[in-house]
């Protein structure tokens, strides 16, 4: 039987492309197409894919937030996020979110097709680059910026104030100048621009 599979990608040109790629696979069926992630949890909805290909930064609703939903409604659908960020973020919501995999778009035609009937198989697949990153951070665990940190960092390099940020993420200030003091730790620096900077440098944090 076919592999079911939906595409989902805000840009109109890259989401062809991909459609394109799957196109000439006999056991591959593309079933539909969507350009963010509201439309994706809607496709999956109507057409019961085995596996979504899934762009991370998207409009309205991103790719890392569609996946977690997913797990939720259609846990027995295979989220592969296939994107041009591999920054420690970007990997660790992907993950956390529950993708069965993370591939960059400039991966060959042939491992972007196996990695859509491994991951329709339940298997886990992982460019090579994000699969090191990943590995790395399970070794240096104790240093690894937890989900949490992540993102109140990510609020700071957006110029968010602390009680901006405790606004944004239901949590009081003082609980964001705690996630900061551990987070000023792990990198080894003293204020907030530095820890942004050392984090982009590192890639902990997209440079954009």
């Amino acid at each position: 039987m076919s592999v079911r599979v939906v595409v989902v990608d805000d840009h109109p040109v890259v989401r062809a492309g991909i459609v394109g790629l799957l196109a000439g696979e006999e056991d591959l069926d593309v079933v539909a197409e969507g350009a963010d992630g509201s439309e994706a949890l809607a496709l999956v909805e109507q057409h019961r894919p085995d596996v979504v290909l899934m762009d991370l930064r998207m409009p309205r609703v991103d790719g890392a937030t569609a996946t977690a939903q997913l797990q939720q409604s259609h846990p027995d659908v295979n989220v592969v996020v296939l994107t041009t960020y591999e920054s420690d973020a970007d990997i660790l919501r992907a993950v956390e979110a529950g993708a069965t995999g993370y591939l960059l778009k400039d991966a060959p035609r042939q491992d972007l097709v196996e990695a859509v009937r491994a991951a329709a198989r339940g298997e886990t697949v992982l460019a090579p680059s994000v699969a090191r990153r990943l590995v790395a951070q399970v070794r240096g665990n104790d240093q690894r910026l937890t989900a949490r940190e992540l993102e109140v960092l990510a609020a700071v390099a957006r110029g968010r104030s602390n009680a901006q940020i405790g606004t944004e993420l239901f949590i009081s200030e003082a609980t964001v100048k705690t996630h900061l003091l551990r987070v000023f730790t792990k990198l080894g620096v003293d204020d907030r621009t530095r820890a942004v900077t050392v984090a982009i440098e590192r890639g902990i944090l997209p440079s954009r």
